[in-house]
């Protein structure tokens, strides 16, 4: 069975262009909207970004929306905490294609470390 786990290195969920993401408003209060916005560099990419090693600076003290948590994803989505793996392998992949693509490395070294 697939389990989820973040893979170092990759980043593709630190890509927060708004423009990409027209639905924020429907899983993020208006204030998580704020703090996100703040986020989001000229490029789309979250300034807490080092985009040299592809980790976050803020790593212990980043936002919930940031966490992949049973409850940082029931209150977002709704999501069970029986249904967490999927979802987040599901939503992992789907951001690693549109940022690096579905034959990207980033993609092979998710697959391989959550066992697909």
């Amino acid at each position: 069975m697939a389990t989820w786990q973040c893979v170092k290195n990759c980043g593709a969920c630190c890509n927060l262009d708004p423009t990409a993401r027209p639905e924020l408003d429907e899983y993020l209060s208006p204030e998580q909207i704020d703090i996100y916005m703040s986020m989001v560099g000229e490029d789309g990419w979250c300034i807490n970004l080092d985009r040299e090693t592809r980790e976050c600076t803020i790593y212990e003290k980043r936002p919930s929306f940031c966490r992949v948590t049973a409850e940082t994803f029931h209150s977002m989505f709704g999501i069970t905490a029986a249904d967490l793996n999927d979802f987040a392998i599901d939503c992992c992949r789907e951001q690693i294609e549109d940022v690096y693509g579905d034959r990207s490395l980033e993609m092979l070294k998710f697959d391989r470390a959550v066992g697909i």
